[in-house]
């Protein structure tokens, strides 16, 4: 009953990782990658639609994101989604292909993406945190109900607390490589 507690506790838990590299990685760094745009839907035909599911998404070099829908009359679309998804650049529609020319970043502008990942990673750690607090209830449950005994209870609150804290390790593990990642000029 608690190694069933724990695994679903750790599944959870490295949920909760998966979710905050995702979302790291539509912070931009100093080399711009495709996943910045990976957010962004279209309109097409009526349904939202990713942008890389409308045409080829290539980034062409560590400043340049090239896109080249598979239907030209998709172009007017996809750069009006760019412009409301505030990416902070302008498409330049040539008529074939949208580039996004994204300028080298200032500190400020990297002060504030780390500001952004430091929020995503304390959102990360309050998902992990809500996920030991369910799995304690858990485990003091089996305690009411005389499954376990105190003993075992508290033998489990324990091994709950020491895999949070594994994991909230990992978090700011995630958070450190990607800070460096941001401020690398």
């Amino acid at each position: 009953m608690l190694n069933e507690i724990y695994k679903n506790a750790e599944s959870h838990m490295q949920k909760s990782i998966e979710a905050l590299k995702r979302d790291f990685a539509t912070l931009r760094t100093g080399k711009v990658t495709t996943t910045i745009v990976d957010n962004i839907k279209v309109d097409y035909y009526g349904t939202p639609t990713a942008l890389n599911q409308v045409g080829n998404v290539i980034a062409t070099d560590a400043t340049t994101i090239s896109i080249t829908p598979w239907e030209k009359s998709l172009l007017p679309v996809i750069e009006k989604a760019i412009q409301e998804a505030n990416i902070g650049v302008n498409p330049n529609n040539d008529g074939d292909f949208i580039k996004l020319f994204f300028p080298p970043m200032t500190s400020e502008q990297r002060q504030e993406i780390v500001k952004q990942a430091k929020a995503m990673s304390e959102k990360a750690k309050i998902a992990i945190r809500n996920i030991r607090k369910e799995s304690n209830d858990s485990v003091k449950k089996l305690e009411k109900e005389k499954e376990i005994s105190e003993d075992e209870m508290k033998r489990g609150l324990d091994h709950i607390q020491k895999i949070t804290d594994e994991y909230i390790s990992k978090v700011e593990e995630t958070l450190k490589t990607k800070e460096a990642d941001i401020l690398k000029v």
